[in-house]
């Protein structure tokens, strides 16, 4: 076990991703309800997504991504202590998707538990799993956005059902020592807020405790709109000051994949050019918590994030939730 009183860094070891084969373009849903490829493509940016199949659930996507993190790692069940999957759409109500994961990859020992903040679930997620990794207390910890969000649409809404995916991204953090310097590979900061007065703008209206339904989901978009590009530019700046960087400092900007007026507007906000920005709603759609880690394993793959170079991701969801995460590659 690390000492508690050395630096510690939580450092990305590995990343793995996971989409379902059933691909759904604008152009398969214009067949399904009254709208159009120019219409989605205009206000969203999205082209496609990926819907699961027959048999297929938040945990059977999940474990495929931790899989393949593990082998992006070069690691085994073994070697993992813990496990945080980030999801609104669980397998079931209890036990949590999470531990579903551990039997799957054979993993028997640590913990295992889910945490829910809608599409802010990964950054929490990481945010979380870096505070049990720097207290000594666990060394790696395997850290999975997953969510089948196809099972809690409304397909009769037009408004809704046409931005949102199904997949999965997984990233395993590992306690190393550093330096305390910021060029120290690992996380470097996290910051996470909430506001639960904001419940009626994006929600999902069923749940055990009130109709005892799935529920669909529900979302008042040009409220979202509005406050998510302030919300996320003051977690991002929050970030800029406690780790004395700019956004010129940055290499990549792997925000959440939610809308693409969004993530440009966010941004813009902050100064960050364009091409610095990875995006890949255009092909998945919103996927909530699994988007910042599908986006990452997108750009790590074709060889845009490399080692040493500093990335921040952000996320806004329901509740609402948002923050961000520094993170040196």
């Amino acid at each position: 076990m690390i000492s508690p009183q050395k630096h510690i860094r939580s450092v990305v070891r590995g990343i793995g991703s996971y989409l379902p084969a059933r691909s759904v373009s604008n152009a398969d849903l214009e067949k399904m309800v009254d709208t159009s490829d120019d219409w989605i493509v205009q206000r969203t940016g999205i082209r496609n997504r990926h819907i699961a199949g027959e048999g297929e659930t938040t945990s059977t996507l999940a474990t495929a991504a931790a899989r393949a993190a593990l082998d992006d790692a070069g690691l085994t069940a073994a070697d993992i202590d813990l496990i945080i999957v980030a999801t609104s759409t669980p397998d079931y109500t209890f036990p949590a998707t999470a531990t579903q994961v551990q039997a799957a990859i054979g993993m028997a020992h640590g913990a295992a538990f889910d945490l829910q903040a809608v599409c802010s679930g990964f950054v929490f997620a990481v945010a979380t799993a870096d505070k049990f990794l720097i207290s000594g207390s666990h060394k790696r910890a395997l850290v999975i956005g997953a969510e089948t969000f196809s099972r809690l649409l409304d397909w009769s809404d037009r408004t809704t059902c046409v931005l949102f995916g199904d997949g999965a991204g997984a990233i395993i953090l590992e306690a190393q020592e550093g330096t305390g310097a910021i060029s120290d590979r690992g996380v470097l900061t996290s910051h996470l807020r909430s506001d639960g007065r904001h419940r009626e703008k994006l929600f999902v209206d069923g749940g055990p405790s009130t109709t005892g339904t799935v529920g669909h989901l529900r979302m008042a978009g040009r409220d979202v709109f509005r406050h998510a590009v302030g919300m996320v530019a003051d977690v991002m700046n929050d970030a800029f000051k406690a780790t004395g960087t700019t956004a010129a400092d940055l290499d990549w900007f792997v925000p959440h994949q939610a809308n693409r007026r969004i993530i440009d507007a966010s941004a813009d906000k902050l100064g960050i050019p364009h091409e610095k920005i990875v995006v890949t709603v255009d092909k998945h759609g919103n996927t909530s918590a699994a988007s910042i880690p599908l986006a990452l394993a997108t750009a790590k793959a074709d060889g845009r994030i490399k080692p040493g170079q500093l990335v921040m991701i952000e996320a806004m969801g329901g509740g609402f939730t948002w923050g961000s995460a520094l993170i040196r590659w």
